[in-house]
């Protein structure tokens, strides 16, 4: 498609039809009702929602966009690429209570990957009713994962033409497939204005109530079959949609009888029109044009029967959509029912949108149950509708959800009102997904589970910035840590570059809102930057518009320091958000409390784990040895990982542990351990006396605890080596022809756990030129992945990286190609991965021992440590 200049448009993102035909087949291949894509964002370590079937859209905001490094089933298969399954509410809390504190309902979820061709592109989910357990649904995942590879390929595809497929709209939410057949309810047909033919399937015609086989197919045809009300707006509404000018969605239309259609349109092309998106260039071409209708009510007789109830009766569909409602339904709600039909509950009755509603709205669409509730009403909306008796007082709601509906009931309901709870009115009460709704979706408990996994300082920012943010719309954070008397930064984000370097370290007698939202312990909440100009006369301002809130950080009484959200756009914060943002700021002290006490113990078993790790190895003149550490990133970042080389006689002794835990006490046992373990290898005892010395000592220091350990025995003249190990990896050995293998030594129990417990020798030989790997599982192990196969990549690694350096040419090797990488070299090599992670979740040690032939030992230098 060109514009009015000629220049060629670049599609963006993938076609709609794609992607909301991969979910429809998603949904086909599984017991689902609900499914959606997920795919990669613009932004960095994004993913964003951008098919949704089966649920309203804004009720499901806080879930649009994920973090990848975010604990969410989406974010995990993302990463490792490995299908999640939760079959039942207990697997998803077991799991992921983050996402069950949010969505605390009865159902299931698959999440698979989008891959293709080693490229991921994001992720397809689904949600099912309960099921017993992961295996009742292994067939439908395996369904499922057969329809995220046609949708990998086809984005790969497209990625290899050019096209854009990442997401950064809002999602598209669409009908799923309909659980069982509705003759004479949905009709379908086509309009191209290049033609003016319309095509009408006999679903449709029957709807228009037009005799079959006598429908000329155009579009003045068309206008003649619906009502004269609407009959001189429909042709518009075409042409305008077939410019990319769609109107919003649904449209109501009447047959020439009275009934009521409603009229759905789409671009034929697969090119998305939805409201809100640029218009077409004046000169581009019309494009054809697709629509459905539908019939949202029983038809004349049941409404008349309906009528008749005590009870007011309405229904909605997945997408929140009124499709039916009886005449005492439109009397309890306030609203005519003609009001009612074709048109969103929270647009048709905006006073329903309040946390309660929204909440149990939510759990009828995902799970089974019935849910009961009651709402106060408020004053209607229309004056001229009929007043009610019961005005202020309460209905009492029940909705029942059905594979396709969802039908609702309410009746007045007898209770003493509260007069301390804030009566919704109809000017102030938010539309779901707006940034007060999204205060009540998001509860303080959701955000309060997520700050339990962070623990250093930089996480809980994180945290703060990725889940509470987006909940209020905010684009601006700063959190600043109060230390002696001074406030330091401790994260910002949003906020222009250098903005906030003239704030650092300012002391608490300084007038600034950041310190004396601190020392009064009082939140200030300013509407626009003026305001706050006017409130601190000289303030440097970042943006010429805009809203601020600062909050206090403070723990158990005592000051932690204080948080800065930014709004691009004035606002003013309802007593409602002031109420919650205040205490989500107490939850973010305490968890920041929590953050310092844990970077002085990390600090402290950094420390002492330094001390306690060999400063340099001991050596011989013909073994060379390189040794590696590399502390974990998440969570407490110090465990107790150790490595050592110890003379033995007139051997070496190579030692590799693992001691359970992480922390100042890991820290402490692994230096006890190392110690246990260089005097026995001082004293040249056998590697089975070592190890079973090691493994009483260990259960009379601390029962409970427990550690792996290999130990090697070298003869450095003979290359023989007596091995023995407790319940750890097995070494890899790469021979001087590049050939390279996993060690297998048959191994006994880890240490400190059975005071009989047997540790068999094996001997093996080493020969010059020949490595030896000795590594801790924080260096194969990944999650989603089996272990196993993270010693294959290691070992393949190694077999790589023995290599000699470079290609050297026609004019044949250079002495340092010809004598291969230095063992530092291969080392480095070897954990290069692992130091690029930002998730390191365990911590790595790695010892390698290579031998030198006897010729070349002369002027050499043994290895080092870290």
């Amino acid at each position: 498609m060109t514009g009015s200049a000629g220049i060629e448009r670049k599609p963006s993102g993938p076609p709609p039809a794609l992607l909301t035909g991969a979910v429809a087949d998603a949904l086909r291949a599984t017991d689902g009702h609900t499914g959606g894509v997920y795919l990669c964002s613009a932004t960095s370590r994004l993913l964003r929602l951008a098919v949704l079937a089966g649920l309203p859209g804004p009720l499901f905001r806080p879930w649009w966009r994920v973090h990848m490094d975010r604990p969410f089933p989406v974010a995990d298969v993302y990463r490792t690429g490995v299908p999640v399954v939760l079959a039942n509410a207990t697997e998803m809390m077991r799991r992921y209570a983050q996402l069950a504190a949010g969505l605390p309902f009865q159902f299931g979820s698959l999440y698979v990957p989008i891959a293709a061709d080693g490229r991921s592109f994001g992720v397809l989910a689904v949600l099912r009713p309960a099921a017993a357990g992961a295996a009742e649904v292994q067939a439908e995942r395996e369904r499922l994962t057969a329809v995220a590879d046609d949708l990998g390929a086809a984005l790969l595809r497209l990625g290899a033409d050019g096209r854009d497929v990442t997401w950064d709209e809002e999602p598209l939410c669409v009908r799923p497939p309909a659980a069982g057949p509705a003759p004479g309810r949905v009709g379908r047909f086509s309009w191209d204005p290049a033609t003016d033919v319309v095509t009408l399937d006999e679903q449709a015609r029957t709807l228009l109530g037009l005799p079959p086989d006598e429908f000329p197919g155009t579009l003045e045809a068309l206008a003649r079959a619906v009502d004269p009300t609407d009959a001189h707006r429909l042709p518009g509404l075409l042409h305008r949609t077939a410019r990319g000018r769609p109107p919003p969605l649904p449209l109501q239309v009447r047959t020439t009888e009275g009934g009521l259609r409603l009229l759905e349109l789409w671009d034929a092309t697969g090119v998305a029109t939805r409201p809100g998106d640029p218009p077409a260039a004046s000169s581009a071409l019309p494009r054809p044009i697709a629509g459905v209708l539908l019939d949202p009510g029983p038809g004349a007789l049941a409404d008349g029967a309906a009528d008749l109830l005590p009870e007011g009766v309405f229904c909605l569909d997945r997408l929140g959509l009124v499709v039916y409602a009886n005449a005492r339904a439109g009397h309890l709600l306030g609203v005519p029912r003609d009001r009612l039909v074709g048109r969103s509950l929270w647009e048709a009755v905006p006073w329903l949108n309040q946390p309660t509603c929204e909440e149990h709205l939510r759990g009828a669409l995902l799970s089974p149950q019935p849910a009961h509730f009651d709402v106060r009403l408020p004053v209607p909306a229309d004056p001229s509708f009929v007043p009610r008796p019961y005005e202020g007082d309460w209905l009492s709601m029940s909705l029942y959800p059905g594979a396709d509906l969802v039908t609702c009931k309410a009746v007045p309901a007898n209770r003493v009102p509260d007069d301390t709870a804030p009566e919704p009115t109809q000017t102030d009460t938010p539309a779901p997904g707006s940034a007060a709704s999204a205060t009540s979706l998001y509860r303080p408990i959701v955000l309060a589970i997520a700050l339990t996994e962070a623990v250093t300082a930089r996480q809980v920012s994180a945290v703060v910035m990725q889940e509470l943010l987006p909940a209020f719309g905010g684009r601006r954070l700063a959190i600043y840590l109060l230390q002696e008397r001074h406030l330091y930064l401790a994260w910002e984000s949003g906020f222009p570059e250098g903005f906030l370097a003239p704030f650092e370290g300012v002391g608490l007698d300084t007038r600034l809102p950041g310190v004396e939202t601190l020392t009064t312990g009082r939140p200030l909440f300013f509407d626009s930057m003026q305001q706050l100009a006017d409130a601190y006369p000289g303030i440097d301002l970042d943006a010429a518009e805009g809203a601020r809130a600062f909050l206090p950080l403070i723990a158990s009484g005592r000051p932690v320091g204080s948080c800065i959200l930014g709004f691009d756009r004035s606002r003013s914060f309802s007593s409602e958000e002031r109420t919650v943002l205040t205490a989500l700021a107490g939850l973010i002290a305490h968890a920041m409390e929590k953050a310092q006490r844990y970077d002085t113990e990390a600090a402290l078993a950094r420390g002492l784990q330094q001390a306690l790790l060999p400063r340099r190895l001991s050596q011989h003149a013909r073994v060379e040895t390189a040794g590696r550490y590399l502390p974990g990133t998440e969570g407490m970042d110090v465990g107790g990982d150790w490595y050592d080389v110890v003379e033995a006689g007139d051997g070496l002794a190579l030692v590799i542990g693992d001691v359970q835990g992480h922390g100042v006490q890991a820290a402490a046992t692994m230096g006890q351990l190392r110690s246990a373990v260089r005097a026995f290898a001082l004293g040249d005892r056998p590697p089975e006396e070592v190890m079973g010395g090691t493994n009483h000592l260990l259960i009379d220091l601390d029962p409970g605890q427990f550690a792996s350990c290999c130990y090697v025995r070298l003869d450095p003249a003979t290359g023989l080596a007596r091995a023995v190990r407790a319940g750890h990896l097995p070494p890899l050995l790469r021979h001087p022809d590049g050939r390279t293998e996993v060690v297998e030594l048959p191994g006994g129990v880890v240490l400190g756990v059975d005071p009989r417990a047997h540790y068999p020798v094996t001997e093996l030989r080493l020969e010059p030129g020949a490595i030896l790997a000795l590594y801790t599982d924080g260096l194969v192990e990944r999650p989603g992945h089996d272990i196993d196969d993270g010693i294959t990549d290691l070992r393949r690694a190694l077999a790589g990286a023995g290599r000699p350096p470079a290609e050297t040419g026609t004019a044949g090797p250079t002495a340092e190609a010809r004598s291969g990488r230095s063992l530092a070299d291969v080392a480095d090599l070897l954990t290069a991965t692992a130091r690029q992670a930002a998730d390191r979740a365990d911590d790595i040690a790695l010892l390698l021992a290579t031998r030198r032939a006897a010729e070349v030992t002369h002027g050499k230098r043994a290895g080092h440590g870290p």
